[in-house]
């Protein structure tokens, strides 16, 4: 199994994780589109992906910079969605035409081609928002990010990852010292906001960790984090140097990463 993200941040968010088989083609699923469709087809394309080749997209919740793109490119390339029944309707999915939308459970596991698919509903400012766990039998990539505050079903479906998402959206003092409205650094720093450097890292404490070989710091806001903050968070917690921590970048996500 492998994976790559397309960009990741407050102006777009898309992960595309592909399960191989030696008999059969790659199953590509798409999570998240928080792009327009020339911007993530470009960018689908920079990573040797032709949008015709996706399975399925799923939907974590539905604010703009994860689920605005997701009827145009269903819509465009004839790709099933599958969402929380909340996330579907605060999208308005049942109501797009051409759009072949298929409500999961936040709570059972599911299979699209082989891949099973263990969502896992999170703490956000949304309708029903849902992270995941993916695994082709041989390994697990967990998750989470738009997410504000750790719950105990959360630390165990990343217990045992080999590969790990992990939001990290910003540093609480400058949080506090940006020019965000009042009202919105109180939602960004509260538990159905967005994740902290320290927050990320007391989630990354909690779990069992033997098995994780690659670890992404996702969701950086530019205003309110720096990289080498979120790097210095994370690393303390493995004991190792922040430059092995790996970014997810707006611009660019992350390449190709297998495991």
């Amino acid at each position: 199994m492998r994976y790559t993200s397309l960009g990741s941040g407050s102006e777009g968010n898309a992960l595309v994780i592909e399960a191989r088989a030696a008999t059969q083609r790659p199953t590509r699923i798409l999570l998240d589109c928080g792009f327009g469709v020339r911007e993530v087809v470009r960018r689908l394309v920079a990573r040797g992906i032709e949008p015709e080749s996706l399975d399925a997209i799923l939907v974590t919740h539905e604010h703009g910079d994860h689920g605005s793109g997701v009827a145009r490119l269903a819509r465009r390339y004839g790709i099933p969605v599958h969402s929380s029944h909340g996330t579907g309707i605060a999208l308005r999915l049942p109501d797009e035409t051409g759009v072949r939308w298929r409500p999961i459970c936040s709570h059972t596991r599911f299979e699209i081609n082989g891949l099973d698919i263990r969502p896992f509903p999170v703490p956000h400012d949304a309708r029903e928002p849902t992270q995941f766990v993916f695994s082709d039998g041989r390994a697990r990539l967990g998750v989470l990010t738009d997410v504000g505050s750790a719950t105990p079903f959360i630390l165990d479906m990343l217990t045992g990852c080999d590969g790990l998402v992990l939001e990290c959206n910003h540093d609480p003092a400058l949080l506090a010292a940006s020019s965000y409205p009042p009202s919105v650094r109180a939602r960004i720093a509260g538990n159905y906001g967005h994740l902290s450097n320290s927050a990320a890292a007391a989630i990354l404490a909690a779990i069992e960790r033997d098995r994780l070989k690659h670890l992404h710091a996702a969701h950086l806001s530019r205003q309110n984090n720096q990289p080498e903050l979120a790097a210095a968070a994370l690393a303390a917690v493995l004991n190792c140097n922040p430059a092995e921590i790996l970014l997810a970048s707006q611009q660019d996500g992350f390449d190709w990463v297998e495991i």
